[in-house]
């Protein structure tokens, strides 16, 4: 079986885990520093956020070149010995990959700026001439995910206004024209270069942008659309990338991961791809993992859960059924850099703490593979990062709050900030994190990270991969994998034990060893 069909994952958001270098800002040679890190935490692979060259408007996935490492996070020989030092320790390497758009400073976008309208440089993003008698207006009604218009005028080079190019973010990020054969052929030449260079995979940025339906269409946002189910401030984000709308999920898509398949089928290893796609349903999530596309896509149907036994049987449910039909294996995750803590979306303080390690422990009992954010291990909640100090472009172009209190850097040691991180942390550490650093929880046997390190260790030993959901009632989530029996209680009050061996629990101090108190969750082997 291929190792990612049921590894964990650590995703480390590399401006945020360690620097070296003392400039605030953490880079890969802080990474190769902390593997040990994560050796002892008991992950399988590692998941890079993007370190290439990028003028950083959104904090490298502004990517100006694909084969090469910004200077703020080191040069190319340290992406090398950061993968040669991983896998000496047994873990796997997964870099980020940004297709649906380049930096505004990419070489390309440089020319297509400086060439005439349905120019071959042009051709390569979407340019259009604008509505109205004079192009005063944007060529269609869409918006950009993080606020305001979707496209940007151009000045061209006799200095009069002129088209318009698209790009589904910020303005910075200009939409690749996928239908131009150009395109896929450099990001075939993208995928080897990192793949000649040892890594095990790739996530794929918004996998389900890259297509936008012939003519650009209009698109009204339908009025009775749900609510955001993200819960807090950057809740509206995530439920926009739901639309289904003809920027999003696009039939074509699909071609180019058939590409990539047979790409990465040419490299020894099981190497493995998968897709960040916010689609409107589990099955057209299913058709991005066929057996020719690509290996997983994240399953952001369980991080969209509210706190709910029923929500999360539903999740399951729904999930295997989906995945099943193509033969794929499912991914969990809780967490990430653009979503709010899962110890905050739970309520946050003592609450959350105790809901977040009851939904780790049923997610991690779970077949396939799990996903994990840097620092979650530590039970980090979601920072409230003051206006002066926010820097994500949802907040310049929106003015919400953004993604940055999930991106506060990580505390490693000492009793003040930046708490071994590095230099002054890029966006300001809590003053009250002393006791939540890595080195702090690693001496205390009760802490989360301690918990993370025993509930890892003791996942390798599960059995079957198949579940079997068991009727304990409304607010009870319990499903059998193998010989072992899972239980969360999500009700107000505790429920009796069934007997058996308890191998885990996300309450290990569990007062009533016959009972499961609210909020908790526990592994049993009959």
């Amino acid at each position: 079986m291929p190792w990612w069909r049921n590894a964990v994952c650590y995703q480390i958001y590399v401006r945020s885990f360690a620097d070296s270098d003392g400039d605030g800002i953490g880079d890969l040679p802080g990474v190769t520093a902390r593997l040990p890190h994560l050796r002892d935490l008991g992950v399988d692979a590692l998941w890079l956020t993007p370190f290439y060259t990028s003028p950083q408007h959104d904090h490298g996935y502004d990517v100006a070149d694909y084969c090469d490492v910004d200077p703020l996070f080191g040069r190319l020989s340290d992406a090398d010995d950061l993968i040669r030092a991983a896998h000496e320790l047994d873990l796997k390497v997964m870099v980020d990959i940004v297709p649906n758009h380049t930096s505004s400073e990419h070489a390309w976008f440089r020319e297509a700026l400086a060439a005439k309208p349905d120019s071959a440089a042009r051709r390569r993003y979407l340019f259009r001439d604008g509505r109205g008698p004079a192009g005063e207006l944007p060529p269609n009604n869409w918006r950009s995910v993080m606020g305001g218009e979707a496209w940007t005028r151009v000045i061209e080079a006799d200095g009069t206004p002129g088209q318009w190019y698209l790009h589904l973010f910020d303005s910075s990020q200009p939409d690749l024209d996928w239908r131009n054969p150009e395109i896929g052929d450099m990001f075939e030449e993208v995928l080897r270069f990192w793949l000649d260079r040892g890594v095990d995979g790739f996530r794929i940025d918004v996998a389900h942008s890259l297509f936008k339906a012939e003519g650009l269409p209009d698109y009204d946002e339908p009025q009775d659309r749900p609510a955001p189910t993200a819960f807090t401030e950057d809740g509206a984000l995530l439920d926009q990338h739901f639309d289904q709308g003809p920027m999003w999920d696009q039939p074509e898509v699909h071609d180019v991961y058939r590409r990539w398949h047979k790409v990465l089928a040419g490299y020894d290893g099981d190497r493995v791809t998968v897709a960040e796609a916010w689609t409107h349903t589990r099955e057209s999530m299913a058709r991005y993992v066929r057996a020719d596309e690509l290996s997983q896509s994240f399953n952001f149907a369980w991080l969209e859960s509210p706190w709910s036994a029923s929500a999360f049987r539903r999740v399951i449910v729904d999930t295997f059924a989906a995945l099943d039909a193509v033969g794929a294996a499912p991914t969990w995750v809780l967490s990430n850099h653009d979503t709010v803590r899962h110890t905050t979306r739970y309520g946050g303080g003592a609450l959350g703490r105790a809901r977040a390690r009851a939904a780790t422990l049923t997610m991690l009992a779970l077949p396939g593979s799990s996903y994990l954010y840097q620092g979650e291990e530590l039970g980090l909640e979601q920072v409230e990062v003051l206006p002066e100090h926010r820097q994500d472009p949802v907040w310049f172009r929106s003015g919400e709050p953004g993604r940055d209190g999930c991106r506060v850097p990580m505390p490693w040691s000492g009793d003040h900030p930046p708490y071994g991180f590095g230099g002054p942390a890029w966006i300001p550490q809590p003053a009250d994190w002393a006791g939540l650093t890595v080195a702090a929880q690693q001496a205390d046997p009760r802490s989360t990270l301690r918990w993370y390190q025993n509930v890892l260790r003791a996942r390798r030993d599960l059995v079957g991969a198949s579940v079997e959901i068991v009727d304990l009632g409304p607010d009870v989530l319990a499903f059998r994998r193998g010989d072992l029996l899972v239980l969360v209680n999500c009700g107000a009050s505790a429920v009796p034990l069934p007997a058996g061996e308890v191998i885990a629990s996300s309450d290990p101090s569990q007062p009533d060893p016959t009972s499961l108190e609210p909020d908790s969750a526990v592994w049993i082997r009959d």
